[in-house]
Order: C-alpha cells, then structure tokens, then sequence
C-alpha cells in the first residue's frame, strides 16, 4: 500500500516565541494559491491570557505566504475570534475558492469551558485576503472541519462536515446547497441534521472509529479524492490518529469509489509523537501540484508539517469499493440461548458453540459454566429449515474427566472450553480447550461415532488426550475434513500466529507425539488484529479454496473482532484472500457487556443453500447468530486477494 514520504524540511510552520497570538502552537495549516502565491492559513494557539474571568490559550488563524508551498513566511494575525459565537476561539481553517471569493471554513468555540453545544462550524468569506471578511455561524449543533468542493455539482454547492466531533461516534455528512445564502441558514441545518444518517459517508471500519474530514476533496479524472483523519479508539488509551484517502463519485459524493486500506501516515517521528497533545496528526490541507499530492497536516497539536506522494500511484493503490464487503447480519431473536437458572452447570454463561450438522439438523454444543467456573459442554438442536429450535438438553452431553481439565483449587476458571467438530467417516472429533487452572491451556481431542451421537449416547465419548506440549499455551484448534496432500491437516494457535501441523495418521498418544507448528499465519501489524489471531471454526470446502473464520485482537482497543481468510485447497497455509476489516465486531449490548467485554467469538458455523449461520458466543456469556451469504463473502475474498 502506499505511504506519504514527508518532507525534509519539516515542520514547516513551528511557534514563534515572539508573538503572543501564535507563541505556544501554530498547527493544521491549509494552504491554496491566490494569484500566483501559495497562502497558508493555520491555526495558532497562544500564551495563558485572562479572557472574561478564565485563564486560558486562545487560538487564532495566522497566514503565511511562499513561493513554492514548502517554505513558508508570516504574514501576520489573519482571523482573530470577534462575535460572540467564535469568541473563545477560531480553529482549523480550511480554504475553497468559489466565486472569485475566499470561503474560510473554520471551527468557532463560543464558550469556556469548552462544551460540544459551543463548538461549531463558521464561515469567513473575503473578496481579497486584505478585506475585513464576512462571518457566518453555520451549525447550530456540535460540528468541525467543514469543507466546500471547489465547483458546483449538479449545480448545487456542496460541503462536507464533521457532526458530532465532539459527541462520538461522530459523522462526515454530505450538505448540498440551492445557493450559497443557504449556507448559513439555521432552518436547513437543522432540517440536515435531523436526518442526518441519510446524509452520512460512510468512512469507519470499526465500531469504535472517529472519522473527521480532513482538506476540501480534489479533483481527478478519476473521481474526487478526500484526504480524511480516521482515528482508532478515539478517546481512550491506544488512540492511533491516521491519514486515510478516499475517491468520491464525481456526480455524487456521498458514493465512495475507493479508499486506502489503512492509514497512509500514522505517527512516528519526534513532531508527531512530542508536543501539546502527542501521537497526534490531522489532514488539514492536501493540493495537487503537478504528479505530486501534498498533504499539509499538524503534528502534536504544535506545528505544520508536510508530506508527499506521486498522485497517480496513489490512485492506482486504492482498493475498489464495487469490491463488495459483506458482514454478517444478527438475528433478531439474539441471544439465542441465555443461562437457565435452574441448571446449575450452566449458571454463569453459555457461550462458543461449535456446530455439527447431520441428517438436516443443526447441532449447537455449547461452552457452559457453573458458578464455580467449572466449563462443560450443552447442546441445543436446530432444524436447517428455519433455525427454529427443536431441543435443549438439561444436562451437559460432556463434562471434565482427565486431570489436565480439573480444578486443582477451588478458585478460577477450568474444564473443557470452546468445542470445534469435524465429522470424518462415521466419526466425529472434537478438539476443544482443556484447562485446569494451574498450568497454560493445551489442545485436547476426544471421538464419538456419528449413530452415538445421534442417538445420545454421550457415554461413548473417548477418553480425551491432550495433543499440545506441555508447557505452551496452546488453543483454538480444529482440524480440516479431509487429507490433503496424504496429510491429515490441523490448524491451532500458538500466540500470536494461527499455525498448521501436517502429519500422515492421527499418531497423537497424548505422552509423547504433539502438535507441531509447520507453517504459521500472523496477524498484520497496526491493525483490528495487531496483537493476535487464531482460528475459530473448521474450515470450510468450497471451489474457491477453503474458507476459514478467524479472531483478531488489536492494541487499540482490545475487542475481539471476527475476519474470514480464503485459503489455497492444496497448500492451506497459502492465503488466496484476506478480510480487510472485520465481517463482525462487538457492537450490540450482549456483545458488549458479559463476563469479558467487546467479544464475539463462534466456534462452529452451518451452511443452508448460499447462507453461512455462525452461532457465536457474545461477551463470554450469550450464545448469539447471525447469517452471511457465502457467495458474496467468496467474491468479496477472491478480490482482497490481488490486493494482499
């Protein structure tokens, strides 16, 4: 994927010393020509004043001038906060041309303390930058870093605006205008923000994204390519701050085209990481000179910087968005199997379920645990028509009986956890999580013959054996449905990597023959699954490879987060395609909120006609499902794949 290279020369604009208005900071500069000159608005923070009774740094709009848009020279104060709805201060300006007119959108403070109800996007239009401007309270609700196209489309104006900046999760929102008057009117803000999802482009990739325009969008042939700020985890510790591209249909912007997978700039270097607020960049200005695309953007909240790329490259690099992204969609009926209160077994959570489906029933073998945080596994069953429930069994079809997977003390968690099935011949295996408290979680498999099974026979189990070392942690196994390449095939994980093991016959004795990592799968750095992955369900046979849905842990935030991987059919650790963002994260309450926060988490899916139901624990505590159309999540994999 392509990156910004910054410049040598930065930062370019850092605080003078000298000058009260812009002596503590001068950051997010937004630079445009004006016959012949490269101007930079930027906004400027001051020393400590007292201002009606508050001490505090009030930030300005400085404009400094160059002849070539890297070096810069003050001009001096250009905006300085007036009426009483930008009094507190004037933020983050950005500069459209229309009209012969200079549109100077900025962010208005009207109040200290600062509060979301007095943060507001303004307007200050000059006929010439050595006029006295006109001003104009745009919103009426909390909004920042509104920017206007620079030509009409459709022929209307049209901007875009950051809602609720202030109020997360915020929204960009496209606004579109009859004439320019109707910019300010406060009647059709308020009927916009009303509706304000209908307005909505669309720019996160996780739930927990904050998203703010970033320059006024430029144009190509290709379409109008927006330089925005998405922001992971927005408030809270492991905050990333981002530069992103977007490409915008050319007659209508609220379609996306294409967009860059991830971040293009992220902090990294000293003026990023150090400063008034650290680990912080924002896109405030982007112009295209010649191949080149400049992004002009503030580095700790303190100084402006600058970075570059060949504009064509970055436009080939960016991922179609016809590349369709399906996620999963909940049931209604969520959860769909809660604790029972009169079984004690399963009083603390029934969650993770594997699935067996035979003889068109869906079977749903549950984690559950008693209040003492013993594991056992319940079933539920399932017809294929209809996923309506058809039984529930009251006590637990397996329990705790090797060593290895009971309680050495009375206190933690330990028993069997997170069953996955796969029915080979007439025998069905499960391998599932085996702990019992004093030692790290290992790899234990156990076999039950499929008429046992169907008849309930849950007496028939085979005595489990561990199939992971000792000594290692050791979980998330499953195994393929079938030999491939004379190998009988079984993915586990070993932190942080999804890892394969081959091996001729199933020769584990539980003494001495063990699992082995032979290729391995590793999560991508920086993103949804940065810290960790590991498999969750069997993989499934299709034409197009083997289909396996897996978990990632980011450093961000830490939530468990659900992607598909599309692997090659004769050499599985060869991977054909790859889910850019996640097809299911935590969002919903019984997602949200359980024994462990932000999880969700299946261990077994069942496939009726094209639709994929994957039964998913939620929060360590419901058991939840939701449906995806498997040959949309195919074509979806298939085109990731040219762009790994």
């Amino acid at each position: 994927m392509m990156h910004l290279t910054r410049t040598t020369k930065n930062p370019i604009l850092t605080p003078d010393a000298k000058t009260e208005w812009e002596s503590f900071a001068t950051f997010n500069g937004n630079v445009f020509l004006w016959k012949g000159s490269y101007h930079m608005v930027y906004r400027a923070l001051s020393s400590i004043r007292r201002f009606e009774g508050n001490d505090l740094r009030m930030s300005s709009v400085g404009r400094a001038v160059s002849v070539d848009g890297v070096t810069f020279t003050r001009e001096g104060l250009f905006l300085r906060p007036e009426p009483s709805w930008d009094r507190f201060g004037c933020e983050d300006p950005r500069v459209t041309i229309m009209d012969d007119k200079i549109y100077l959108f900025y962010t208005a403070i009207g109040a200290y303390p600062f509060d979301p109800a007095h943060i507001r996007a303004g307007v200050a239009v000059y006929k010439d930058l050595e006029e006295l401007p006109e001003r104009h309270l745009l919103t009426p609700f909390n909004a920042k870093a509104m920017v206007m196209f620079p030509e009409k489309i459709a022929g209307k104006y049209v901007v875009l605006v950051t809602a609720n900046t202030d109020l997360p999760p915020s929204t960009i929102g496209v606004a579109s205008f009859e004439n320019i008057q109707q910019l300010w009117s406060r009647t059709f803000w308020k009927h916009w923000y009303h509706d304000l999802t209908s307005h909505e482009l669309h720019l996160k990739r996780l739930n927990t994204d904050q998203v703010e325009v970033g320059s006024a969008p430029l144009k190509t042939d290709q379409g109008w390519l927006l330089i925005y700020c998405r922001i992971q985890n927005y408030g809270h510790p492991g905050t990333v701050f981002g530069i992103e591209a977007a490409l915008l249909d050319l007659k209508d912007p609220k379609i996306i085209i294409a967009r860059t997978r991830g971040p293009i700039l992220v902090p990294e270097v000293g003026y990023e990481t150090h400063g008034t607020v650290p680990n912080v960049i924002f896109p405030s200005g982007a112009m295209i000179v010649g191949e080149e695309l400049r992004v002009y953007y503030g580095g700790a909240d303190t100084v402006c910087a600058l970075a570059t790329c060949n504009l064509d490259m970055l436009l080939k690099s960016l991922t179609p968005e016809c590349i369709s992204f399906p996620r999963f969609v909940r049931s209604s009926q969520n959860p769909v199997l809660t604790s029972r209160w009169d079984c004690d077994w399963e009083r603390l959570g029934v969650y993770n379920p594997g699935v067996l489906q035979d003889n068109n029933k869906i079977h749903v073998i549950y984690r559950a645990q008693d209040n003492s945080g013993t594991s056992t596994f319940g079933l539920a069953s399932y017809t294929s028509n209809g996923l309506k429930l058809q039984e529930r069994g009251r006590t637990p079809i397996y329990v705790p009986r090797g060593d290895f997977e009971i309680k050495t003390s009375s206190n933690g968690f330990s028993g069997c956890e997170d069953p996955r099935l796969t029915k080979i011949g007439d025998d069905v295996f499960m391998l599932y999580t085996a702990y019992r408290g004093d030692s790290p979680p290992r790899v234990a498999l156990t076999q039950i013959e499929i008429e046992d099974f169907r008849s309930k026979n849950w007496q028939a189990w085979k005595h489990p054996i561990l199939i992971s070392p000792p000594g290692i942690a050791d979980k998330d196994a499953c195994f393929f449905p079938e030999k491939i390449n004379d190998n009988f095939v079984t993915i586990h994980r070993i932190e942080p990597d999804i890892v394969f093991d081959y091996r001729p016959e199933f020769n584990f004795d539980g003494k001495s023959r063990w699992l082995e990592a032979q290729a391995s799968i590793t999560p991508r750095k920086g993103s949804w699954e940065g810290i960790k992955i590991g498999a969750n369900t069997p993989p499934l046979k299709t034409e197009s490879g083997w289909l396996l849905f897996y978990h990632g842990v980011g450093s961000h935030d830490h939530h468990y987060r659900l992607g598909a991987l599309l692997l090659d059919l004769k050499n599985p650790a060869n991977i054909l395609g790859r889910s850019f963002d996640p097809i299911l994260e935590p969002e919903m309450r019984y997602e949200k909120f359980g024994q462990v926060r932000n999880v969700v988490f299946p261990c077994g899916f069942a496939v009726v006609e094209d639709d994929i139901f994957i039964f998913y624990g939620g929060a360590d505590t419901y058991t939840c499902l939701a449906s995806v159309s498997l040959s949309n999540l195919l074509l979806y994999l298939k085109g990731c794949g040219s762009l790994q």
